[in-house]
């Protein structure tokens, strides 16, 4: 892929993070990271399961030896763009985890732009809180997640907030914002 092309993706994905991550606090712990400069936007431009689970492992390797990234965000543009076959990625995704040794160490979190939550009809706009302008994996480190969950009450409050905020905006509202976030 052409490196203009990458940079288009990822400006789209920066755009989608300040302006629907951070600007309607969806992660309440992500504008301190963002305004940091701890994390990092990598394209995978792989179709196949095992480059993009390379890939991740290479992510993790690199995580672990540079403390100064705090998350990463592998993004797909490519190979699935269909949410079931993002869904079977994201499933063997978390299991190297597992088989890296990563458990406890590592999680992710993913976004794709048909994102739906289990239950869920496709036009809700909870599923919203979720989707992005392109299939992305998002590596957390499991200690940053510790800490910034400590900093604030009620944790375990933010998803079912996120989705009366997304709700509140409506299914077209959210749709615009992300529509534009894609260039």
């Amino acid at each position: 892929m052409v490196a203009d092309v990458e940079n288009e993706i990822v400006a789209s994905c920066r755009h989608w993070v300040e302006t629907v991550i951070v600007g309607l606090n969806f992660c309440p712990f992500a504008k301190p990271v963002v305004e940091s400069g701890g994390l990092v936007y990598r394209v995978v431009n792989e179709t196949s399961f095992e480059a993009c689970l390379l890939a991740l492992s290479d992510e993790f390797q690199r995580l672990q030896l540079d403390p100064s990234i705090e998350t990463s965000l592998l993004i797909l543009p490519q190979g699935f763009e269909l949410f079931d076959d993002y869904l079977e990625l994201l499933a063997v995704a978390d299991a190297l985890i597992e088989d890296q040794s990563y458990d406890g160490v590592f999680q992710l979190a993913s976004f794709h732009p048909d994102y739906c939550f289990d239950g869920q009809s496709m036009d809700d706009a909870s599923n919203y809180t979720n989707r992005s302008p392109y299939p992305m994996l998002h590596l957390l480190r499991e200690s940053s997640i510790e800490q910034a969950l400590a900093t604030i009450a009620s944790p375990e409050k933010i998803p079912a907030r996120n989705i009366e905020v997304a709700r509140a905006k409506g299914v077209d509202e959210m749709q615009r914002l992300l529509e534009a976030c894609r260039r």
